[in-house]
């Protein structure tokens, strides 16, 4: 196969040149003599990688200056439970946790956070983001946890920070996987996080990002190095970082930057989006099931009509260089995963697979 096109939805798809230079790098890494899978991580050699990286994310993303970046382990899946053991120290015993439930990974979020603390359940739907007005918000919460983009179900939004309810709320993101992909203001948030095996890099690596004055109010049973006040003091270094995940990072950020930045990461993503969902509404062979306001420009899933359909779909989708198509085994269907390195032709490969195959099978 000459083209191939990985629609996986994580880990995904890495840019080509940074492969390219990652691989070149690999034995040498700037004339050091080693590559930088052995370097310490203390040494002048990451330790300039590691500055660069938070940098360039600092400035791809506008972070002001009383915001501290976080390079950690464990995945998103782990900020479920490091969120409220680094931010419920302040509160007192039945603290509630606010939640947005819009998806798989809200609900995982919610069931992790009952360990700690009351939740309520302010708005719930997982095809559509409920009005805001609509939220039953809880006068006092500890904060508010939404996942903005749902990689399972395809639901994405933004808040409405008109909403005067919020102004005194610490607002939780889960921005997995959609971050880089649309320009945020990023202090209108208390904490963003994200697994990086979606839009930043390799598995095993995740961006923090916190206010400054939500550090230091962990839990006493908060394991040290997950306590986000030592690891901001130690700058990430607490422990051994994952150095060659944030490497990659790093890497994934310079070529963000030379590609314009993450407005034209935005202009691509709708680009890509509205070419895919077009195909999709056009037919009658496929259909889509979240609500137009709140599709997904990062995660497409689809359903063929005739589910019967699906391993020809699927075979016939491969055999073209067309991978990782299959959707979530909790809900199905198929799932395009177009994240910023998916280039366009990509997406116009398999809007002519789509049209193909429903054109062959009527």
């Amino acid at each position: 196969m000459t083209h191939i096109f990985n629609f996986s939805a994580g880990p995904a798809v890495l840019p080509k040149e940074v492969l390219a230079q990652a691989a070149a790098e690999m034995l040498d890494w700037h004339g050091s003599g080693m590559s930088v899978m052995e370097m310490s991580h203390r040494g002048p050699e990451f330790i300039s990688i590691y500055q660069a990286a938070e940098r360039d994310l600092r400035e791809l993303l506008a972070v002001p200056d009383n915001y501290k970046i976080l390079f950690m382990q464990g995945g998103g899946l782990s900020q479920n439970a490091l969120i409220p053991l680094n931010l419920l120290g302040h509160k007192p015993d039945g603290a509630t946790i606010d939640f947005i439930h819009t998806g798989s990974w809200s609900e995982k979020s919610i069931k992790e956070a009952r360990k700690y603390a009351n939740v309520n359940i302010a708005a719930s739907s997982t095809t559509a983001v409920p009005p805001q007005a609509q939220w039953q918000l809880t006068p006092g919460a500890a904060y508010l946890h939404m996942c903005t983009n749902e990689t399972i179900g395809g639901v994405e939004y933004q808040p409405d920070f008109n909403d005067p309810r919020l102004q005194d709320v610490t607002l939780v993101a889960d921005m997995s996987s959609h971050i880089l992909s649309r320009e945020i203001d990023v202090a209108k948030y208390g904490v963003i996080f994200a697994g990086a095996q979606k839009n930043i890099g390799p598995a095993g690596v995740t961006i923090v990002i916190i206010r400054e004055d939500l550090l230091g109010k962990a839990l006493p049973v908060c394991p040290s190095a997950f306590d986000f006040k030592l690891v901001a003091d130690n700058e990430s270094m607490y422990n051994t970082p994952p150095t060659y995940g944030i490497y990659i990072a790093g890497l994934v950020f310079q070529w963000l930057k030379r590609q314009g930045g993450v407005a034209e990461m935005s202009r691509r993503a709708q680009a890509k989006a509205d070419l895919l969902y077009a195909a999709l509404d056009g037919s009658d062979f496929y259909e889509t099931r979240v609500a137009l306001s709140n599709r997904s420009r990062m995660n497409v899933p689809f359903y063929l009509k005739d589910e019967s359909r699906n391993e020809a779909f699927l075979a016939g989708a491969k055999a073209r260089g067309l991978l990782q198509l299959k959707g979530h085994k909790s809900v199905g269907g198929m799932r395009a995963s177009i994240y910023n390195a998916m280039p366009i032709e990509g997406v116009q490969a398999l809007v002519a697979y789509l049209n193909e195959f429903a054109g062959q099978h009527k």
